[in-house]
């Protein structure tokens, strides 16, 4: 019969720890806002604090073929923020035309510590070599967001395919994905 009053002590008891624990969980917000990165407030990535590294990519073997081209960034230094999408461009001797991101890519805010990495995906489809619906790239660009200055890499993928309808490169970019761990 004394089990009944432990019990419904014990209930009590676990109904009031939870209680505090709701209480004190405002803090811990508060307290994890507080330690937030000075990133969050805005500082963007740049290429002055971050190592670039592309590839290694699994390029299309043939015209009509598709090939992926991923970029990697890795903060070297205090922690900074990606909003946005990366902004891509290929040059061909005197035209430059810009890569359209995927129809299915959102923009996530990704911050970034020391030694972290984000990528994004660069996707082609190779071109007929010599062809008149075909960008004979020699260099791409790219753009972080926020950002003015771009990174550029040498092109050794092959033609890329343009759109009929439009001229534009039958290619598109991916968001940025939290790389790594």
């Amino acid at each position: 019969m004394r089990a009944l009053p432990i019990a419904v002590t014990a209930l009590a008891a676990a109904l009031l720890l939870t209680a505090c624990d709701s209480d004190s969980g405002g803090g811990d917000s508060t307290a994890s806002q507080d330690s937030k990165p000075a990133s969050q407030d805005g500082t963007a990535c740049t290429f002055d604090g971050v190592a670039v590294q592309v590839g290694p990519a699994s390029a299309a073997p043939a015209a009509g073929d598709t090939g992926n081209v991923p970029v990697t960034i890795t903060n070297r230094g205090s922690a900074c923020t990606l909003d946005g999408l990366p902004t891509v461009s290929l040059h061909a001797g005197g035209t430059s035309a810009a890569v359209a991101p995927e129809q299915a890519a959102k923009s996530q805010k990704l911050t970034l510590a020391k030694g972290t990495a984000a990528s994004f995906t660069l996707t082609y489809v190779r071109g007929e070599a010599g062809g008149d619906k075909s960008l004979a790239v020699k260099t791409a660009t790219f753009a972080l967001p926020g950002a003015k200055a771009t990174h550029s890499f040498a092109w050794s993928y092959g033609e890329v395919a343009l759109k009929a309808a439009k001229g534009e490169p039958d290619a598109s970019v991916s968001a940025f994905q939290q790389a790594g761990d």
